[in-house]
């Protein structure tokens, strides 16, 4: 596959080179990002090198995009955002945002750029792209809420958080799911 840069103006979501590890090193520093995410921690320099060397690069090469967030072309990284691959037409979305750049409404704006080259014929094609988070990552779950994405459940224990099995929500959006924001369960922790 080859790169595809998406843009609506306000986000730029383009591959992370070797130019953004250090600054990919400073965003993963953040608690949050390590509290609701699988990256290491504590989060190294080798980390950013092995994170653009054995999964950026396999993961573009095979369908699986990883796209560094910017708020201006050619910018600095302020998160991530990608697509994994999980069998045939199917993706899972993830992605992390720098603490000054949330509850702007940046993520959300990413989220819909992927989502659209996710299900598009001349994208991805994609017939599901699926979302999981810790439970209590509310954050993160309003963001696809906004999106579209509808709850599928709690997965008990359904997740592994550096050797630690977490329960996990899950929603997922079809393409012919509309993209505006959708309704879940007041308290989803519980089925």
């Amino acid at each position: 596959m080859y790169e595809h840069t998406l843009t609506d103006g306000t986000v730029w979501l383009t591959r992370p080179t070797g130019a953004d590890i250090d600054r990919i090193v400073e965003c993963c520093q953040d608690p949050e990002v390590q509290r609701w995410t699988t990256i290491p921690a504590p989060y190294h320099r080798s980390d950013a090198e092995e994170f653009l060397d054995k999964v950026m690069a396999p993961g573009w090469a095979s369908g699986s995009p990883t796209w560094a967030i910017r708020t201006v072309e050619n910018g600095r990284v302020e998160g991530m955002i990608g697509l994994t691959g999980r069998g045939a037409g199917a993706g899972e979305i993830g992605f992390w945002l720098t603490p000054d750049h949330r509850g702007r409404g940046l993520m959300s704006r990413a989220v819909a750029l992927v989502c659209d080259f996710g299900f598009a014929a001349d994208g991805l094609a994609l017939d599901r792209i699926g979302w999981r988070a810790i439970v209590g990552n509310h954050p993160s779950a309003a963001v696809v809420r906004r999106n579209g994405f509808r709850y599928e459940g709690l997965a008990r224990s359904g997740g592994v958080q550096r050797g630690v099995r977490v329960d996990e929500w899950h929603a997922a959006r079809l393409p012919t799911d509309p993209p505006g924001p959708v309704d879940w369960p007041e308290h989803p922790t519980h089925p």
